[in-house]
């Protein structure tokens, strides 16, 4: 853990391609649960987030 925390400050692809595929799959899981509106009020913001920042981290170092 203590690894993966030091590479993310070194702004490095991998980790930071996980963290950003992490935010879109919890953006698709906002939107697609049937139990909170507020949830799903804020899963588009979430997704578009996690897209965005996959695009940046695209362009990072390996």
């Amino acid at each position: 853990m203590n690894q993966f925390l030091n590479r993310l400050r070194r702004l490095r692809r991998n980790e930071w391609e996980l963290v950003a595929s992490a935010l879109i799959a919890l953006g698709v899981f906002m939107m697609m649960q049937p139990f909170t509106l507020s949830l799903y009020t804020y899963s588009f913001v979430v997704t578009l987030v996690g897209t965005v920042m996959f695009v940046i981290v695209s362009h990072f170092p390996e």
